[in-house]
């Protein structure tokens, strides 16, 4: 319930930015740069949460930011889930050299560090919202195609599954109406488990200026701005690191609630 609560809030808080803002994100105000948070000595309720190097409101600019943070991650989560189970479903179905190729397409990416393969992929496609989806959903596939493939090994072979050939159901029917439904469950586990390691990605990426267009804030974008303010403002690196810490902690926990939630052996 905890982390249904802090996802919420992040949700709510994205889509009632406009109104919750007290400016705009990318307005800046040289006169009051570097002002502290309203808890602060010299800090005022003008700006609650301080000031950047620009005189940006750090509020205004984190609540715009969980937008692009949350579209990208539900995007990138999205576009995984789709290639991964599409891939891992042919694979696990028809066997053979199909599976064989496309398992070690998933060996070889796994090969390589998450992180590592994003910046790879970031450096050949440059930085761009839509990009950043692209490279999650490259990124993550492999994960769902497994996953999938290990249950689907097993469901073929059941006997409902002979019943629907032998009634003259072609191959797509069989996995798009009798297969793909039974491993839902692992899948949305796996999703929420793999939002936030997106979450993180994009803040990495944003953090080492390979992520979204500089004028676009992220908390990755506001995390590497205030690097190196940390001594004289440590409010603009500490307020953006948080949020991506409760986001994250929040994805985790309803992910591990979910799986022991969908697990049937629990029941037992």
């Amino acid at each position: 319930m905890l982390g249904l609560i802090i996802i919420l809030a992040v949700l709510l808080s994205a889509l009632a930015a406009p109104l919750l803002s007290p400016r705009k994100p990318d307005e800046q105000d040289i006169m009051n740069k570097f002002s502290p948070p309203a808890w602060s000595a010299g800090g005022d309720m003008v700006h609650p949460l301080g000031t950047d190097q620009l005189g940006r409101d750090a509020l205004s600019r984190l609540l715009y930011g969980s937008r692009i943070t949350l579209v990208i991650s539900f995007g990138g989560t999205l576009f995984g889930v789709a290639a991964g189970v599409l891939l891992g479903a042919v694979s696990g179905y028809y066997g053979k050299w199909v599976d064989a190729l496309i398992m070690r397409i998933v060996d070889i990416q796994l090969s390589f560090p998450f992180t590592l393969l994003a910046l790879f992929i970031a450096a050949v496609l440059g930085p761009g919202i839509r990009n950043i989806i692209l490279i999650a959903g490259i990124s993550s596939w492999v994960r769902y195609a497994r996953v999938v493939r290990g249950e689907i090994l097993s469901i073929k072979e059941m006997e409902y599954i002979e019943a629907v050939r032998a009634l003259g159901g072609d191959d797509l029917r069989i996995i798009l109406r009798h297969i793909i439904p039974n491993v839902v469950s692992p899948v949305i586990v796996l999703a929420t488990l793999e939002l936030a390691k997106i979450v993180l990605m994009e803040a990495s990426l944003s953090y080492l200026g390979m992520g979204v267009p500089i004028d676009i804030p992220t908390w990755g974008r506001m995390l590497a701005d205030g690097r190196q303010y940390m001594v004289s403002a440590p409010w603009m690196a500490i307020l953006p690191g948080l949020c991506i810490t409760i986001t994250v902690l929040g994805v985790n926990l309803l992910g591990d609630w979910l799986r022991d939630y969908l697990d049937p052996k629990l029941d037992i």
